[in-house]
């Protein structure tokens, strides 16, 4: 059983419900033309590739030969990409070699990286063979490509910039370097310079091909175009595993459930075989939505295709359950894994956190410290948020201690946790002056934690400066309003409370509906507040708990009579 509570509107969990078991069933094999008809409908044509493709000229040089100048381009190009990088400080230009190489590139296309001037935000070419003031017409957005010292990213921009002036001189590029800069752009979001490449990928008929049409796939799914990227992926004719994947993870980026699903169950029928990181990416859907069954599912399929020996499997395997509410499951899946990461102790650590193990956590601590792994900032969050749950002040303030000891900058996660921890010991002093002597400005949630904390333990004028400091940073905050409305009428400043309450009617601001869910077996049922409409449910839920509640007070009755006789009979 699964439960989950929400201030919004929940995801369409009832809807992939019928997913659980599907990998098993074999009619689904008669319906798979059916599951891509809701890809093929009103997807959008790629028209800015299409109008890119009017920047690409096909004309070729007068002066180079097209079949020679390729061919030595190319092996230049693969000489460059098998230099191994060196440790780079920043003070020279780059690696001695890598200079020499880069160099040799550009004598070959004839431009000079200095050329590479800068106008209105624009990387523009100059070609050193005419004047040297003279642009060549075509720019490139100098937000689309990020100039980086080190030796990896220096080789990628390189790549893209060579890449067009290459085609601008009419040597033809490998699909490999193509693909290349395709995935540069996908990394750096960049949708203007990918829709050119794509354009470019056209125009050469390389479109289609597995590495190029996975790349753009991850390009369009990336800068979230997943119609684009659906689009490309029906369009090729040979997919491989990474093209699948990189399509299920799209939608799963994006939180759409179903079709990352379907995706999934299609890429089941086809030839091609889930991999580590398929799996990975489907623990990880189960983990944002709940989906406790369906991840239970796919755990079977990922053990028979021998996937448990994968680390980062495991990892994802771990947070699911822990999230899902089977911390059992999720404890003895950390204690198979024989060579555990950082991330394998920081999934146990928040797993046992949410359940607010405190105790489980601070042991998970001092097992790092005896495998002599240390902890990172993450580490420490989890085990900070686990110490405020459970109240535990002293652990929790020596932790904050331990964690500047060892160099690591404290984040805003890492003082909100602190400033509600302080906060529900009814430390309010403490939690200001933490505030206060903060080296970053406090956002919203951490003024959130103190003025709940305020509210708890009856401190008025510090909450009212909270609920102030919060509304600054969050002015349509319904919520903050109506607080503050009730820490002015708990001093009678009535004048106050008819401000808030007329700030709220001037911005039109409601508090949102607080819903939650509860999954048994494959059925979700999710209840609303203030909604009758369920009535039967409700009642029903409501005799079931006070049946528990009257349960539980003749249990508390019966332990204190037994409690109160044992202690006549002991001083006899």
């Amino acid at each position: 059983m699964l439960l989950g509570i929400s201030k919004g509107r929940p995801h369409t969990t009832s809807s992939v419900c019928r997913w659980v078991y599907p990998w098993t069933a074999s009619v689904v094999h008669k319906h798979s033309h059916l599951l891509w008809y809701r890809f093929s409908n009103h997807l959008p044509s790629l028209s800015v590739v299409h109008l890119c493709m009017e920047n690409f000229g096909t004309h070729l040089p007068p002066k180079i030969s097209r079949k020679q100048g390729g061919r030595d381009t190319c092996d230049a190009l693969r000489v460059l990409h098998l230099v191994p990088a060196k440790a780079y400080d920043g003070k020279e230009k780059g690696p001695s070699h890598h200079r020499l190489i880069s160099d040799c590139m550009h004598d070959i296309l004839g431009v000079q990286s200095e050329n590479h001037g800068m106008k209105n935000g624009k990387i523009q070419f100059v070609n050193s063979s005419s004047n040297p003031a003279q642009n060549l017409p075509d720019t490139i957005d100098s937000h689309d490509i990020s100039a980086c010292p080190s030796m990896n990213k220096l080789s990628k921009g390189n790549k893209f910039i060579l890449l067009l002036e290459l085609h601008r001189r009419g040597i033809s590029a490998d699909v490999s370097i193509l693909a290349s800069a395709v995935s540069f752009c996908a990394v750096k979001q960049s949708i203007r310079g990918g829709a050119q490449l794509h354009a470019l990928l056209m125009k050469v008929g390389y479109d289609l091909s597995v590495l190029s049409g996975t790349s753009l796939i991850s390009l369009y799914a990336r800068c979230c175009q997943l119609e684009n990227a659906c689009q490309i992926f029906q369009n090729m004719t040979v997919k491989n595993t990474v093209s699948w994947t990189a399509l299920i993870s799209g939608y799963a980026q994006d939180n759409q459930i179903e079709p990352c699903l379907q995706v999934f169950q299609l890429m089941r029928q086809s030839a091609c075989r889930p991999n580590d990181i398929t799996f990975a990416t489907i623990f990880s859907v189960c983990t944002n939505h709940a989906l406790l069954a369906l991840g239970k599912s796919v755990h079977g399929l990922e053990l028979r295709m021998g996937f448990d020996l994968c680390v980062h499997v495991s990892n994802a395997l771990i947070s699911m359950y822990a999230k899902c509410g089977s911390i059992d499951e999720a404890q003895s899946i950390f204690e198979s894994i024989a060579c555990k990461d950082l991330v394998s102790w920081n999934s146990m650590i928040f797993g046992y956190s949410q359940y607010g193990l405190a105790d489980h956590c601070l042991s998970l601590l001092k097992d790092m410290e005896t495998e002599h792994i240390v902890p990172d900032v993450i580490s420490f969050l989890g085990i900070l948020s686990s110490c405020r749950h459970a109240c535990l002040v002293a652990e929790g303030q020596r932790c904050f201690k331990a964690m500047i000891k060892l160099g690591i900058k404290p984040e805003l996660d890492h003082y909100s946790c602190m400033v509600d921890l302080l906060g529900r010991a009814g430390l309010l002093d403490e939690a200001w002056d933490l505030i206060h002597a903060m080296s970053m400005t406090p956002n919203a949630v951490i003024w959130g934690s103190l003025l709940a904390a305020c509210r708890m333990h009856g401190n008025i004028p510090i909450g009212i400066h909270a609920a102030e400091h919060r509304l600054k940073l969050e002015p349509s905050c319904a919520a903050t309003h109506i607080q503050l409305a009730n820490l002015y009428a708990s001093i009678d400043c009535w004048s106050d409370v008819a401000r808030v309450r007329k700030m709220m009617k001037e911005k039109g601001l409601k508090t949102n509906t607080g819903c939650s869910w509860i999954e048994i077996g494959s059925k979700v049922y999710t209840f609303t507040a203030e909604n009758r409409s369920k009535n039967h449910q409700v009642n029903n839920v409501l005799a079931a708990l006070d049946c528990l509640r009257s349960h539980m007070v003749y249990k508390y009755d019966v332990l204190i009579d037994g409690l109160e006789l044992n202690d006549s009979q002991h001083f006899k």
